[in-house]
């Protein structure tokens, strides 16, 4: 475990990697981020606490919330049935890009990019579309701990204003099959669902939960063990866009970004960790987070592999 002396030297040594990135400006609200803005924070298994930055900075969860409404999903409807609609494998495409639909019979590759979150999105279990999206809510307040979270109306709505690509995606799914329910309640779930506010010290506790396998820091089981291997190992080949692979190479440990400029990581039984940083490079990662992770990840030897 780094103390947060040397959490803040890492923040203040990757700090100008941030003036190289760019906010995301293609939802509105998005671009009003201070690309200046830079946190980080560790949770290990004895819930000791380690924290630099603008750690408490909120900002919407974005793509990070894909892995975490995956887990709803299977508890809901079970593995089987989620991967009979969605792949398992790496695209090498930017999250949005919708080409590999038609090429794949509609089925997503994979959960972490939009049209494999929407799909997932659409098998959440409820009676009305706010039922669904409050257990979405409940879902992500347990396992983060933090009883107080909520969504930002105004990127919601820039989202579901701008979501035009993401909307061509679930029709397509809803031609196919992919989809069976109601497209916009989907879409609406998912718009919602990434428009969750947090901090990085959220992403740490949700870090440490799998880290933990599925098991939050006062005992409680939430998931399976294999669901919560299942979901690390998405995020070891998918998690960080069509840059995965790289960060699989550099840093080694599974992680899951967000156009807001949030990272989630953990060490397998060791350790949760959340970044914050909106500075973004060409993939939608945080350029300065991605920095302070690889060089964490060296210091401490956390590669899992």
């Amino acid at each position: 475990m780094i103390d947060s002396d040397i959490l803040y030297q890492l923040i203040l040594a990757n700090k100008d990697k941030c003036k190289g990135g760019k906010v995301a400006d293609y939802i509105p609200g998005l671009k009003n981020a201070n690309k200046e803005n830079f946190g980080v924070c560790l949770i290990d298994n004895n819930n000791k606490v380690s924290c630099a930055g603008d750690y408490e900075k909120k900002f919407t969860i974005q793509s990070i919330s894909k892995p975490l409404i995956l887990m709803l999903a299977i508890l809901d409807n079970g593995e089987d049935y989620i991967f009979s609609k969605i792949g398992m494998e790496p695209t090498g495409d930017p999250f949005n890009s919708i080409k590999k639909l038609e090429t794949s019979l509609s089925k997503p590759f994979n959960p972490m990019i939009n049209a494999g979150a929407i799909a997932v999105s659409s098998m959440i279990k409820g009676s009305t579309s706010e039922n669904k999206f409050n257990r979405v809510l409940d879902f992500i307040k347990k396992i983060s701990e933090n009883p107080n979270l909520d969504y930002d109306e105004d990127i919601y709505m820039g989202e579901k204003i701008t979501g035009n690509k993401n909307r061509a995606m679930a029709y397509f799914m809803k031609n196919d099959g992919i989809i069976e329910g109601d497209v916009e309640e989907a879409l609406d779930i998912y718009f919602k669902q990434c428009s969750i506010r947090v901090s990085a010290f959220d992403l740490a506790k949700i870090g440490l939960f799998l880290a933990n396998n599925g098991v939050t820091s006062y005992g409680e089981r939430v998931i399976t063990e294999h669901t919560a291997k299942l979901i690390k190992s998405l995020m070891v080949t998918c998690g960080m866009y069509d840059g995965s692979g790289e960060f699989a190479v550099r840093v080694g440990i599974p992680a899951k970004s967000g156009v807001g400029g949030g990272i989630l990581s953990l060490v397998p039984g060791k350790m949760g960790i959340g970044v914050y940083g909106p500075a973004l490079d060409s993939k939608g990662n945080s350029i300065g987070g991605y920095a302070l992770l690889e060089e964490m990840s060296k210091i401490l030897s956390c590669s899992i592999f």
